[in-house]
């Protein structure tokens, strides 16, 4: 964040000067970990940043400050959605996603087992479980089930 905020100033922008940040922990140091499920990887980190990120966003909107999340990872987006979703829990969120993929696999469906490409599948709730027979010799199951999360947003 520092780094971004020396630039703007070194751009002129007093953007910084106006706006207040706030850095929400990380969990940077499971990086240097083993990364666990080689179908969800790092999942305990990436649900920990899930729920900070959301509950720092649904605080943000409930003092009527409008958020800008700026994080390293996709999957940091169920949070922010998570969070829009926990500040105004009657409406009906739309999302615009604008990437060159769709983010929506599950551990039943993941090439890799890399989070980031779960997102949209943590926030719509879906595990991809008919997708099941298609991966019967992997060793252990893990279903995403936001239901069992404060940070569900379906």
């Amino acid at each position: 964040m520092d780094a971004i905020k020396i630039a703007a100033l070194d751009f002129g922008s007093r953007f910084f000067k106006k706006h207040k940040t706030v850095e929400v922990p990380n969990e940077n140091h499971l990086l240097l970990e083993t990364t666990g499920s080689p179908f969800a990887k790092r999942i305990s980190g990436i649900l920990t940043m899930v729920e900070r990120v959301s509950d720092e966003v649904n605080s943000t909107l409930n003092k009527n400050e409008f958020p800008i999340v700026l994080a390293g990872d996709h999957s940091t987006a169920a949070g922010t959605i998570a969070g829009i979703k926990a500040a105004f829990p009657k409406a009906k969120l739309g999302v615009i996603w604008i990437d060159a993929h769709a983010d929506i696999h599950s551990p039943y469906t993941t090439p890799s087992g890399n989070m980031h490409g779960m997102p949209l599948a943590m926030a719509l709730d879906e595990d991809n479980t008919e997708s099941e027979a298609a991966h019967e010799k992997r060793e252990k199951r893990f279903t995403i089930n936001a239901k069992t999360t404060k940070t569900r947003c379906a």
